[in-house]
């Protein structure tokens, strides 16, 4: 799970697969401290990702379909432009993944 600071906010990404959509998400949320009983263990990871509030929707069924964006949550929330970026190159990379991996063998090529 990438995991970036900007400007004293952490922010996560994480991916996941959704069989509902036929799509891989990519979800963009603030993160939080990981427990502090946490800090002796080298594996642990400093933060947690809390709720998505920006979801990429790239399906890998057919590659005729194109990836999409929501915005979630209820309150206004500004993203800064470097974590824009940041969040959209990790996107661009999982379309480009599926789409190769399309091109070699089909919807079930693509895990």
């Amino acid at each position: 799970m990438p995991v970036r600071e900007h400007q004293g906010r952490h922010y996560a990404i994480q991916f996941g697969y959704s069989l509902h959509d036929d799509a891989w998400h990519v979800e963009l949320s603030e993160a939080g401290p990981a427990p502090a009983e946490w800090a002796g263990n080298p594996a642990a990871v400093s933060h947690l990702p809390g709720a998505a509030f920006l979801i990429a929707v790239i399906p890998d069924e057919d590659p005729e379909l194109e990836p999409t964006v929501h915005l979630y949550g209820d309150n206004e929330r500004a993203v800064p432009y470097e974590i824009m970026r940041w969040f959209m190159e990790h996107v661009t990379e999982e379309v480009e993944r599926c789409r190769a991996a399309f091109e070699q063998g089909g919807p079930e090529a693509v895990t």
